[in-house]
């Protein structure tokens, strides 16, 4: 390489740094613009939208609700119907570039400030509580375009402070308290098109009014009077009743007089008067138009009845094809099961080596048996192979539950014939029914067994999840979390509380109780949900062992792991926090990929989380891993945050920045919420914290840029460490940080590329000299696989 091209690319280099660099200051919100924001929050009274601090932040790149920017400066605030309360604050002038200010549809009150930003150009404040009058600062508005302050209490007159707004369109004042006469300034709106202000106590004449180009004028219900000005008589929708208008003198267009009839024309006093018999000839006898009028009422009867007829034989039709959609996709889900069920991975090779456990495939059996029936422990499944299950069925009967073999007389399995076979596999509760398995390749008879304290219709039977998930009655499970007392509650999350339920023979589970927003899902749908999470088999992810759908409720119950979070251990105090050696934190963040990588590469489909987050892992004394919630993103509403029940959580902390676009989770937006739980766990902080400098408070923004240097890197790691870390592992720990919070989602890693990497990062780490385990005693923690 010559020194032309050296030169060529080195300033090329430096030349991207410079955008880069310069793009990413832009990002700072303007302080102009934090500062009355932050202002506004707390006339508001500090309600909860995410993401909005009334000290500091930064508006523009940390996605605060319904705030909008350009470049680093706020454009438009748009809360409409966000229960905010309060009021507006005196601050709002200090906005540099707002253009909207959309609060419409909340319980704001006070008064309107009297400075108002001047780059205004939309102003929405109806239907909130409102008082005073409106400012006469409304003159310094010169940009603005529509304004409504509708269905508010403003009292008092107008103010004279039209006469500069000549760009305004469209204005609302209706329904308030509004009272004198309309300015003689309002004749300078020379571009409105729609003017309400109907409902209030104005008076006086219209004729301000008469020059202006409206299309929509509303009027009613006020105190005016006089002449209307006939040039508003041709407004296309013009509304004016409910005032005193003088109408005698009123100009209105000439009528022309109906013609005189002759004397002799009238009809005598004893014909009816019917209007559909027509006006009376002059000899004063009844038209010939009656049979003609009777002949048409005829023919509309015979038309109605036709049109009658045809409307139902319509809606029979159609009745008839949704009932036809129904049958067969009822029909369609057992075979979608089936194959959902036994899907496995193409290459058993691959999956060996990533420790997919719990997705084997049928034709494939380890070659270590030990490690086949070690691992069939793990997932509650038969030790013996599948294959031999298919291949010996025509040769002795099969018992599993309420399945009896085909060919074979209908008639009830023994009660100790399944006891004995699924002692290993049930959970033995009173009041809970073991559900059926769902049907192998050949014809099966399903005999089901409904609980009988249940007195509501039973799901259908092709949507019964599979006969691994118990299925528990209300009243059981009311009894084993003593009547979902708050004293049994381990987590209160985003889909409802979770209870901690006891049996009677000792055994732990955590009950999910959805709350009332996925609690009246539909029963199908619950039970497709149920059997989706019971699909989802592997060491690291909680185990669904039931579910509950009578009298309106639905409930997941899972096996009890623990209620300790990393979330906890990371914030929790100190002395949690110095429980994380390195070591910990690197195996942590490995059995938390093999998570992942199974969910979006062993699943078919693919499987996103959606929400992975510290608070979703859970931590046992020793350390080892439980990922939450996997499997339940379908239950989140796409565009709702007030939906979730319990603590509103800042979720755009671990969202990945494409979702402020497309709206749509992916596996790599999956790969960036990890990335960030990786950054927490090698810093010790919290994704967003508005107590740091203000340069600090974005974790990811702030250490983005100094992962690739090996000081900065050093001064970044938790110090309840205690520098007990490899320099090597350490780089390569940031290096995978660094990939996985890239901004393009194209430009991060495959999560089993995260896993491998991370394997090299634990392998590292035992060689080195230090040797002692993250609970401070001998080296015992192992994850599931020995790594």
């Amino acid at each position: 390489m010559n020194k032309r091209n050296l030169w060529v690319i080195t300033c090329a280099a430096v030349g991207l740094m410079l955008m880069l660099s310069m793009r990413f200051s832009l990002a700072y919100t303007n302080d102009q613009d934090v500062y009355a924001i932050n202002n506004l929050y707390s006339a508001l009274g500090s309600p909860p939208l995410p993401g909005w601090v009334p000290n500091g932040g930064d508006p523009c790149t940390e996605s605060w609700q319904g705030v909008q920017c350009i470049g680093s400066n706020i454009t438009a605030i748009i809360l409409n119907g966000a229960n905010l309360g309060g009021d507006l604050g005196d601050k709002l002038q200090n906005f540099t570039s707002i253009v909207t200010i959309d609060l419409s549809n909340n319980n704001i009150g006070g008064s309107i400030p009297e400075n108002l930003p001047s780059t205004m150009s939309k102003f929405f404040l109806a239907a909130n509580q409102f008082t005073g009058s409106i400012p006469k600062s409304l003159a310094e508005l010169a940009l603005l375009s529509d304004m409504s302050v509708n269905e508010n209490h403003l009292t008092g007159e107008l103010p004279d402070a039209f006469q500069s707004l000549t760009g305004l369109i469209n204005l609302d004042l209706s329904s308030n308290n509004l009272s004198g006469q309309l300015p003689p300034s309002m004749g300078s709106l020379s571009s409105i098109t729609t003017l309400h202000i109907q409902n209030n106590q104005l008076s006086g004449t219209l004729d301000v009014l008469q020059d202006l180009p409206l299309k929509d004028l509303n009027i009613e219900n006020n105190l005016f009077s006089g002449p209307i000005p006939e040039k508003l008589l041709n407004i296309p929708n013009f509304k004016n009743g409910g005032n005193p208008f003088n109408t005698s003198i009123a100009p209105s267009p000439t009528l022309s007089s109906p013609p005189l009839s002759p004397p002799g024309a009238s009809a005598p006093e004893t014909m009816p008067k019917n209007s559909s018999d027509g006006p009376a000839d002059q000899n004063g006898s009844p038209p010939r138009k009656n049979k003609k009028v009777s002949a048409l009422k005829v023919i509309g009867f015979v038309v109605l009845g036709v049109c009658v007829v045809i409307v139902a034989v319509l809606m029979v039709m159609y009745c008839m094809s949704k009932y036809q959609d129904r049958k067969s996709k009822h029909e369609a889900i057992p075979k979608r099961r089936e194959e959902r069920i036994h899907e496995r991975p193409k290459d058993p090779k691959i999956y060996q080596e990533r420790n997919l456990i719990g997705e084997e495939r049928i034709h494939e059996r380890p070659k270590d048996p030990k490690i086949y029936q070690e691992r069939n422990m793990m997932v509650g499944k038969n030790p013996k192979g599948q294959k031999e299950k298919v291949q010996e069925r025509s040769k002795h009967p099969i018992n599993h539950g309420n399945l009896i073999e085909p060919n074979r007389k209908m008639e009830k399995a023994p009660p100790e014939a399944a006891e004995t076979l699924n002692r290993d596999h049930e959970i033995d509760i009173a009041g809970t029914e073991m559900l059926e398995l769902p049907p192998l390749p050949e014809k099966v008879i399903v005999n089901p067994r409904v609980p009988a304290e249940s007195i509501t219709k039973p799901p259908s039977l092709d949507l019964l999840p599979p006969t691994s998930v118990t299925s528990f009655s209300v009243a059981s499970l009311q009894q084993y979390t003593g009547s979902f007392r708050e004293e049994n509650v381990i987590s209160d999350g985003r889909f409802g509380k979770t209870y901690l339920a006891e049996l009677p023979d000792r055994k732990l589970l955590a009950v999910l109780k959805l709350d009332n927003a996925n609690s009246n899902m539909p029963v199908d749908d619950f039970l497709e949900l149920v059997l989706a999470i019971s699909e989802l088999r592997h060491p690291n992810i909680t185990e669904l062992v039931g579910y509950c759908a009578e009298f309106g409720q639905r409930l997941l119950v899972y096996n009890y792991f623990s209620k300790r979070t990393l979330h906890d251990v990371l914030h929790g105090g100190d002395d949690l926090k110095r429980k994380l050696s390195w070591d910990a934190r690197i195996k942590i963040a490995l059995q938390s990929a093999k998570v992942l990588e199974y969910l979006h590469e062993a699943c078919q489909p693919p499987v996103i989380h959606q929400n992975f987050e510290p608070a979703n892992v859970l931590l046992d004394d020793k350390l080892a891993v439980r990922v939450s919630e996997c499997g339940m993103a379908s239950l989140v509403s796409s565009n709702s945050v007030t939906q979730l029940s319990g603590r509103i959580r800042s979720l755009f902390s671990y969202e990945a920045p494409e979702l402020n676009e497309s709206g749509s989770f992916t596996d790599r937006s999956d790969v960036y919420s990890f990335g960030v739980v990786m950054l927490e766990l090698l810093t010790g902080r919290l994704p967003y914290d508005s107590s740091l400098p203000r340069p600090e408070q974005h974790l990811v923004r702030w250490a983005s840029s100094q992962l690739h240097d090996i000081n900065a890197l050093s001064r970044m790691v938790d110090p309840s460490i205690d520098k007990k870390y490899p320099i090597k592992s350490l780089s390569r720990f940031a290096d995978i940080i660094s990939r996985c919070i890239q901004r393009g989602p194209e430009f991060r890693p495959l999560m089993s590329q995260v896993v491998q990497d991370l394997k090299l990062v634990v392998e590292e780490s035992r060689n080195r000299s230090i040797g002692e385990d993250p609970m401070g005693q001998a080296s015992t923690f192992k994850d599931e696989d020995g790594q």
